[in-house]
């Protein structure tokens, strides 16, 4: 064991406030050397690793910013699309509706034309028809009053000018009678 004189040899020379100069030394290089390579390649790469953290985030909010512009952007486009849509499709109906209530007009006015065609068409066919008629009834009524005014005189009327010119006074008489019967019928219904 080490003897105690020894050790207090070594204790009176020594003093531990003093620090020992090659531990100073050795420890000073040893900093240095840390320094340096702290310096060197650790604060770089930190400082590269923080720079790029920092870009990632900075990129990431403008990214962010911009999709939300875009989308703002886009919402404000689709409501400008919608009123325009719904704009559209009001036009839409109202040409519809108009489209509608004219073609319903034109109907309506095909319609009466049509109507009024066949009205007119049913009245000269039934003056032709009348007027056939009449001829008809002339000529039947004709031979009839000749037939028979032959068998009143007693003489043939078998010639055709005298024949006609009975006739055609006969029927003279009876639309003189049938229009004064028709006034009178008309001023005996006004009184």
């Amino acid at each position: 064991m080490i003897r105690s004189e020894a050790i207090l040899a070594a204790a009176e020379g020594a003093n531990p406030l003093v620090p020992n100069w090659w531990e100073v030394l050795v420890t000073a290089v040893g900093f240095a050397v840390l320094m340096f390579l702290v310096v060197k390649y650790i604060a770089p790469a930190l400082e590269n690793s923080y720079q790029n953290r920092v870009d990632a985030i900075e990129g990431g909010l403008e990214k962010a910013e911009k999709a939300q512009a875009e989308a703002n952007a886009l919402k404000a486009d689709y409501e400008q699309q919608q009123q325009e849509g719904y704009a559209e499709a009001n036009r839409v109906r109202e040409e519809a509706r108009t489209e509608g209530a004219q073609i319903l007009a034109e109907a309506r006015e095909k319609a009466a034309a049509e109507a009024a065609r066949l009205v007119e068409q049913a009245q000269v066919q039934i003056a032709a028809e009348r007027l056939q008629a009449e001829t008809s009834l002339r000529t039947d009524v004709g031979a009839l009053a000749t037939t028979l005014a032959s068998r009143i005189v007693g003489e043939s009327l078998e010639d055709d000018a005298r024949s006609q010119r009975v006739v055609d006074r006969f029927l003279e008489d009876l639309e003189r009678n049938s229009t004064a019967g028709t006034a009178t019928g008309t001023a005996g219904v006004a009184e």
